[in-house]
């Protein structure tokens, strides 16, 4: 049985988090997501300068893990962090 105080997330749930940023390139969107609320797939794929479907992919399990959040915007997608991205953002920048 998992133990949870209160308020805090059971390893698992925290795992989940972790496994989310266990990525290079999704610790570069992560951050760019952070300084750059509301940027779309092609935006991260060209101040990467990766392709988009290797972006829409780590995107995707960003998303998958709780991290980022999207809202659709007209034909385009907004992407910006969660409330648990916000504290990995500032967890990873303090690191």
């Amino acid at each position: 049985m998992e133990q949870k105080v209160k308020g805090d997330k059971t390893p698992k749930q925290l795992e989940r988090y972790f496994k989310g940023v266990a990525n290079h390139r999704r610790l570069e969107i992560l951050f760019l997501v952070g300084r750059n609320s509301g940027i779309t797939l092609d935006e991260i794929a060209k101040t990467l300068g990766c392709n988009l479907k290797t972006i829409s992919e780590h995107v995707k399990k960003l998303v998958g893990s709780g991290l980022v959040n999207k809202k659709y915007v007209g034909r385009s997608v907004a992407h910006s962090l969660s409330p648990y991205g916000k504290r990995f953002f500032t967890f990873a920048k303090s690191f």
